[in-house]
């Protein structure tokens, strides 16, 4: 048994997912003064597809917190979701 082939192996698998999870973003909403609570709460349901509770909670953060990760996901995953919250005018991100 070559010892050093296992461990290339297993340095190879870890590099590749490394690689995967770096491609991860986070699709982020921030606060403002226009929406109300029930607009944006209906939003992450809709766009991203939140259950009330979870919707609710990232509202509350939101608006106590000034933004808050509604979303995490590969670029091409979120930038739909982006454009759609933009379209209900949310202010958001993708970082």
């Amino acid at each position: 048994m070559n010892w050093d082939t296992g461990i290339l192996h297993k340095e190879d698998f870890d590099v590749a997912l490394l690689e995967e999870t770096t491609d991860l973003r986070n699709l982020v909403v921030y606060n403002d003064d226009v929406n109300t609570f029930d607009h944006v709460i209906d939003t992450l349901i809709k766009v991203c597809g939140h259950t009330a509770e979870q919707a609710e909670q990232c509202t509350m953060l939101i608006h106590y917190k000034g933004k808050c990760t509604v979303k995490v996901g590969t670029f091409e995953e979120l930038k739909g979701m982006c454009t759609a919250l933009h379209d209900k005018d949310l202010s958001a991100n993708i970082e």
